[in-house]
């Protein structure tokens, strides 16, 4: 629900912030991050204020908030001033060399029901349902990611794979473009970066396009290239820190994401899934009985 009048829910400001900052200016990018360091000060801040806070000249001021979606700075203050009122949301929780490991198990679990949260907030059923919708009727679907994105990637094949669908994940940019090219109309191509910027994600999934496949972001980056790019875009959220890079930030909203397709698809295919998954359950448990090591003794 929006509660600041602006078209933003308040919950998801702060992410959308951190989404975006890789692709602003310099100028712009020192307005969004103190916005992220202190989001309660700057809703206090008239506009000449944060000019000298931030060193940046009020035009921008004015063009980053149009960037993050708002008419102009009094609106983003009235954002600001609705996600303040969420108190903890707005605490940053960063892990120090020195916490103990109590406050690391409280503060990476916190950080990491945000990334669900804020994901969740940003994922509407109508996004969701047209990729939904065009991974039911493709013939073929590949996955795109590198690094942790690859491993979302490798999850999402295999779980599209348990359901009888041809699926397959590419972690290599060779062997992606290879599969790229040869897609088809009615195919789907997903490419899965946080930053929205991987060149190793974006080229095969522009190639898929041209092949004329239906092409799907799922990314932290709204404005990213990749998204730009896709037809369709997921959005998910995920905070960097020192303690946490991308490699756990951005995987668990990515997976929350790729779980909630996996069960849109299996829901508009249920009894192909089910009888798929009665299978492919039945076989892994005949290889495992008959492979144990207690089968083996004499």
């Amino acid at each position: 629900m929006d509660d600041t009048g602006t078209g933003m829910r308040a919950d998801t400001l702060v992410a959308t912030v951190r989404g975006v900052l890789p692709s602003l200016t310099p100028a712009a990018r020192t307005v969004a991050q103190l916005i992220l360091e202190d989001p309660a000060t700057v809703a206090r801040s008239t506009i000449t204020e944060l000019s000298a806070a931030s060193g940046t000249s009020e035009a921008t001021i004015v063009r980053t908030a149009r960037l993050l979606g708002f008419a102009g700075y009094p609106q983003l203050r009235l954002a600001l001033a609705a996600a303040a009122a969420q108190p903890d949301r707005l605490v940053p929780g960063d892990l120090a060399p020195d916490d103990p490991l109590s406050e690391v198990i409280q503060k990476v679990a916190r950080a990491e029901s945000e990334a669900i949260n804020d994901t969740v907030a940003q994922l509407t059923s109508d996004r969701l349902g047209l990729v939904v919708d065009a991974i039911v009727g493709a013939r073929r679907i590949d996955a795109y990611g590198v690094s942790a994105s690859g491993l979302v990637a490798e999850d999402m094949a295999q779980k599209l794979l348990r359901i009888g669908l041809s699926s397959h994940a590419f972690q290599d940019a060779h062997l992606a473009l290879t599969s790229a090219v040869l897609l088809q109309k009615g195919d789907v191509a997903i490419g899965i970066s946080t930053s929205g910027e991987t060149p190793d994600v974006i080229e095969p999934l522009r190639r898929a396009g041209e092949a004329g496949a239906t092409t799907v972001a799922i990314t932290n980056n709204p404005r990213s290239s990749i998204a730009e790019l896709a037809e369709h875009v997921l959005i998910s959220a995920g905070r960097e820190t020192e303690f946490r890079p991308g490699a756990l930030a951005s995987r668990i909203s990515q997976l929350l994401v790729v779980d909630c397709v996996f069960v849109g698809v299996a829901q508009r295919t249920y009894d192909s899934s089910q009888e798929a998954l009665a299978s492919t359950k039945r076989a892994v448990s005949e290889f495992t009985r008959r492979t144990s090591p207690a089968r083996r003794q004499p």
